[in-house]
């Protein structure tokens, strides 16, 4: 049990999102630079798309986040013969919580985050993070800065992909300064990703981004397969519920 902790703590430490806004952030406009499928140019609702951040986001189907008025899943790690898991209910609407695991069943609002419930929202965004990555590039986008390159090398299939850099402020939020490169292809479809601690060179960990499964329109990834080591993360139990 130590181990599958001290695991998880590490992950919870290198991956822990940032809290949630809604404006938007530069991104660099040079003709080499914003290079898009047309049919992602417009949402369903004829809302242009201004960045690539915005195009990953509604090409997984940000644009079907409205309905939702609950999200359950289970967030599992698998490395070597150890297993941890935890499973969550969000319901966005009014930001309600509800965190189940061997040990208790916690419930709060993120409204009104205490000295209680802030390790369990810590270990919360994490989660919700790697769940729903290409929406926090909406829901975070006047936190960080970013820059889209259009040829780049992928850090484990070492195909050639487009990538999306995303550098945190160095204030607000739980892990301030951190960056994350996102790989894709022309459908802006995360296909993998690296995440750098204090934006520092050296990756800390990088993952696939793979088994994709449609969710009333909503496009999650449920498994991603660490690059070193016998490690993996991934998600079961995922259940969407719209009004």
């Amino acid at each position: 049990m130590k181990k599958i902790i001290i695991f998880a703590s590490f992950i919870l430490a290198t991956i822990a999102c940032k809290k949630n806004s809604t404006n938007e952030k530069h991104i660099k406009k040079q003709e080499n630079i914003e290079v898009r499928d047309s049919k992602y140019l417009v949402d369903n609702n004829k809302k242009k798309i201004r960045t690539t951040a915005e195009a990953i986001a509604h090409a997984n189907g940000f644009q079907y986040w409205k309905k939702v008025t609950e999200i359950k899943f289970t967030f599992n790690i698998d490395k070597d013969t150890t297993h941890f898991e935890q499973s969550w209910s969000w319901k966005p609407k009014n930001d309600v919580v509800t965190l189940i695991s061997e040990k208790d069943t916690i419930t709060y609002n993120r409204t009104t985050i205490d000295s209680i419930s802030i390790k369990t929202d810590q270990e919360f965004i994490n989660d919700k993070f790697w769940l729903l990555a290409p929406f926090n590039l909406v829901w975070d986008a006047s936190n960080f800065t970013s820059e889209h390159q259009v040829n780049a090398i992928a850090p484990i299939s070492k195909t050639k992909m487009q990538k999306l850099t995303v550098v945190y402020k160095n204030k607000g939020g739980y892990t301030p300064g951190d960056a994350y490169d996102f790989y894709f292809e022309g459908d802006f479809i995360i296909k993998e990703w690296v995440y750098r601690k204090k934006n520092q060179l050296k990756p800390s960990i990088s993952t696939t981004w793979e088994d994709y499964q449609d969710f009333s329109g909503i496009k999650i990834a449920k498994t991603h397969k660490v690059n070193q080591g016998n490690r993996t993360l991934y998600f079961t139990g995922i259940e969407i519920i719209t009004q």
